[in-house]
């Protein structure tokens, strides 16, 4: 019969948006994208045909059927949902990562947060002097504040740490050598690698030494006629150990200087855990190079992410001596780089924190800060309030470790607790796919055949949001 022929029976795209049930769809999304949707499903069900996975009895089901799953109705809503929550939208982090590079890295204090959003509202002192109406440069107070916290002469801000990068080598050795460790050519988040950089940088890369020894005399022996840099790379995401030997950023300093040569350090995470008023050290991280110490070492610039371990926005800081500094303020991509002012107003902020002595009230910090006696105390708070939603969830807390994150102190464990959650009859990766779509999205971690909900990274008001995820489940 006709009708047992599949094709024939795929409804018109413009009845399907006549129905009822659809009309609030377009009111969500407005009629040309759900067109779009409903055009996109129909095409996915045409393959399913001729690939003989869909019958006619499976559309006349899917037809008539609203209320079930791959129903016609309810795929489309499905799909008005997916579009609402795609984008940069808030997540509840307990997967206990706390710089989580998929979720943003690491979250501002609020007091930055408000900075940011005042900025952002309306007009702001961003290009002008308030007292004297004259023209001035946008990250001057953000230099000044800088030199009060970490003691350099002078500071500028671009986008990211990478960008930082790039200015300081194009500033320096466009054109010229740049040399640098073999054990120091990381590649960094996204499949950037030093050496890519440094060829965009318009630089030509000078390896010296091993893998995992290289000495002082390796970089003097490579210093030629054609040199322009000698850069020093913090291996922030990786280490090596055993039979090693590198060079102190102080003694490449010295050696730049003798031959009159500028000195970068590319110090990644802006790490701040003593030598500061206020500051708790963070267990584990000791280790890590201190932005201060950096900065003593003599180098004409140290570059540093203002999110990661230094906790402020997305940014990447140039700090030194005040006339490298002014050197690659002038140069053309400072321009194309530089830091506008929602960022530069949550940076002030959190240097403005550290210098009042409140660096332990900065999320990254804070978060980092938790001790496992009050981890378990909340895990197993956390259980118990879980466990009101049925007799269908089974909730263990167990004893267990994260990493801090996004590339920062690799090795490093940080202990804590996590609550196990299990459904009954629900696959633990099914379970993270849910909690990931719901509203709002949460974000867990699937290990050891179980979901894993670690209190760590709960920011204040994030417990109520993770349980209301939970009984939308």
């Amino acid at each position: 019969m006709e009708r047992e022929n599949p094709f024939r029976m795929l409804p018109k795209v413009d009845d399907v948006l006549m129905r009822a049930n659809v009309a609030p769809l377009i009111e969500r999304v407005g009629r040309e994208l759900c067109l779009q949707f409903v055009q996109d499903l129909l095409a996915e069900w045409r393959i399913e045909i001729g690939d003989g996975q869909l019958d006619a009895v499976g559309i006349a089901a899917r037809l008539a059927e609203d209320h079930g799953p791959g129903g016609l109705v309810p795929e489309l809503e499905a799909r008005v949902a997916r579009e609402a929550g795609r984008g940069v939208v808030p997540a509840v982090n307990v997967a206990g990562v706390v710089l989580h590079t998929g979720l943003g890295r690491a979250p501002v204090h609020p007091k930055a947060a408000a900075a940011m959003q005042a900025a952002a509202a309306g007009y702001c002192v961003l290009e002008v002097d308030r007292f004297s109406g004259q023209r001035n440069r946008r990250d001057d107070r953000l230099s000044e504040l800088l030199a009060r916290l970490i003691g350099c002469e002078a500071a500028i801000a671009v986008n990211n740490n990478a960008a930082a990068c790039i200015l300081a080598m194009s500033t320096f050795a466009r054109g010229k050598e740049s040399i640098l460790s073999r054990g120091e050519l990381v590649e960094i988040g996204g499949s950037f690698r030093m050496p890519e950089v440094m060829e965009q940088a318009g630089t030509r890369l000078v390896e010296v030494g091993a893998t995992n020894r290289t000495r002082l005399a390796d970089y003097s022996r490579a210093i030629g006629p054609e040199t322009g840099l000698l850069m020093k790379v913090h291996r922030s995401n990786f280490r090596i150990e055993g039979f090693t030997e590198e060079v102190p950023m102080d003694e490449l300093a010295l050696l730049a200087k003798t031959h009159g040569l500028a000195s970068v350090y590319d110090l990644g995470a802006g790490f701040l855990n003593s030598g500061v008023p206020g500051l708790t050290p963070i267990q584990g991280l000791e280790g890590e190079p201190l932005l201060s110490d950096a900065i003593e070492s003599g180098c004409d610039v140290v570059t540093f992410s203002g999110d990661k371990l230094f906790g402020g926005p997305q940014a990447g800081l140039l700090a030194g001596g005040r006339g490298a500094i002014e050197d690659m303020r002038r140069h053309p991509l400072y321009r194309a780089m530089r830091l506008d002012k929602v960022g530069l107003a949550g940076l002030e902020a959190t240097v403005q924190l550290y210098l009042d002595g409140r660096g332990d009230e900065i999320p990254a910090r804070a978060l980092m800060l938790r001790s496992k006696a009050d981890l378990e105390v909340e895990a197993r708070s956390l259980a118990k309030d879980l466990a009101t939603l049925g007799a269908d969830w089974k909730l263990t807390v167990h004893a267990d470790h994260t990493q801090p994150g996004s590339g920062t102190a690799p090795g490093i464990h940080l202990d804590t607790f996590c609550v196990h959650a299990a459904h009954r009859g629900m696959p633990p990766n099914e379970l993270a796919d849910r909690l990931r779509a719901g509203t709002p999205p949460v974000f867990t971690r699937v290990a050891d055949g179980v979901v894993k909900i670690d209190p760590r990274t709960l920011l204040p008001g994030d417990r109520d949001r993770l349980i209301q995820a939970f009984r939308q489940i």
